[in-house]
């Protein structure tokens, strides 16, 4: 699956804080995400990632700019 930073991931399962949505910040070995309820940060590869990713929400175009 294609990542790009700012894209909002839905997981299968939720995060402790009851979120199962996170926002990418960085791409490379491994994906750095950030949950969007709680602002908690993570670092994951990027093959765990794909497991556990439900979909994916891409960057609107109007949030580039």
């Amino acid at each position: 699956m294609k990542y790009t930073i700012g894209d909002h991931l839905i997981t299968k399962k939720a995060h402790v804080c009851g979120s199962n949505e996170w926002e990418v910040l960085r791409i490379g070995i491994d994906i750095k995400l950030k949950c969007v309820q709680c602002g908690r940060e993570i670092m994951m590869f990027k093959a765990d990632l794909d497991k556990k990713v439900k979909t994916v929400i891409e960057q609107r175009k109007s949030e580039q700019s």
